[in-house]
């Protein structure tokens, strides 16, 4: 399931980038929304349950696709990042400051951590959001579509990924003993 998960990460990328060489911006996040309904609907029958991160993220993309489209203007697609993790940065660091762990909405169906470990997930992943988010602000400004495309895929995903990896040891450390997970769910 690993190397599903992966592929569900890295295949609307791969389409961004490819419908963009292959034709332009447009083609491109066509592609890449495409490709991740599919995954979403795949994980979907093969879980039995909706991923409710990945359904709101390509809600989001498949929105600013539409409005790049009616509009003509990439830029809908270009600033959608900013928004949608400046968006998650704001709810996850109010989160955080009210006592929250909002991570665990996203993401407590996958993983069973304690409350301080989610939200010391909560805090980080808050904070390299608004990162990303400033990040994706100077990109789009400061680059062309074919610019702002490798962008995306070659420094945002990837730096997605490390810091990804990098708060593995925290996730693990934070795990519940499957005894505890089960009285939490009660």
């Amino acid at each position: 399931m690993r190397l599903i998960s992966m592929a569900a990460e890295i295949a609307p990328l791969a389409a961004l980038f490819i419908g963009n060489a292959l034709a332009d911006i447009f083609v491109g996040a066509i592609a890449a929304v495409a490709c991740a309904v599919i995954i979403i609907l795949y994980n979907r029958i093969v879980e039995r349950r909706w991923a409710a991160f990945a359904l709101f993220s390509v809600l989001v993309s498949a929105v600013f696709t539409v409005a790049a489209l009616l509009f003509g203007d990439s830029l809908f697609i270009k600033i959608q990042p900013s928004l949608f993790n400046g968006l998650f940065c704001l709810i996850l660091l109010g989160g955080w400051l009210r006592g929250k762990a909002v991570m665990k909405i996203f993401f407590g169906a996958q993983f069973q951590l304690t409350h301080d470990t989610w939200r010391l997930l909560s805090l980080r992943w808050g904070l390299f959001f608004a990162f990303l988010a400033l990040a994706n602000e100077g990109a789009w400004r400061l680059l062309d579509d074919d610019g702002w495309v490798w962008f995306k895929v070659f420094f945002a995903a990837p730096l997605t990924g490390v810091f990804m990896l990098a708060q593995l040891p925290l996730t693990l450390r934070g795990r519940l003993a499957p005894e505890e997970g089960a009285q939490k769910r009660r």
